[in-house]
């Protein structure tokens, strides 16, 4: 190992092997030689909807996801599923238990309060 190299052992965006890294410097400029940025892609197009579909399968393999649910791919991260915790989870009864163990669950609680 380098010693230029940074180890991140946060919570957040973790390091990438330089493999993948260089595999992405490669794809910036023309993703799969398509002329474009995969960043430039429409979310109508054939390459994006390839992406898509990959990306999905990947995730209904790697968690063994039945065929009969529906694998959600979604922005926000970790703070936008605090609120379809209690949308998905509460449906009528408005009221669920919460055990507060730490910053993230109290963050989780907050956002369940306004629903009930």
């Amino acid at each position: 190992m380098d010693f230029d190299t940074v180890l991140n052992f946060g919570s957040g965006p973790a390091k990438l092997p330089t493999e993948v890294l260089e595999d992405v410097q490669r794809e910036m400029l023309s993703y799969q030689s398509c002329g474009m940025s995969v960043m430039e892609l429409s979310h109508r197009g054939t390459e994006y909807k390839m992406i898509n579909d990959s990306a999905n399968q990947a995730v209904r393999d790697l968690l063994n996801v039945p065929s009969n649910y529906e694998v959600l791919l979604m922005h926000g991260g970790g703070n936008g599923q605090f609120a379809a915790i209690p949308m998905n989870l509460m449906k009528n009864a408005r009221k669920a238990d919460y055990a507060i163990s730490g910053h993230w669950s109290k963050r989780s609680y907050s956002e369940a309060l306004k629903y009930g």
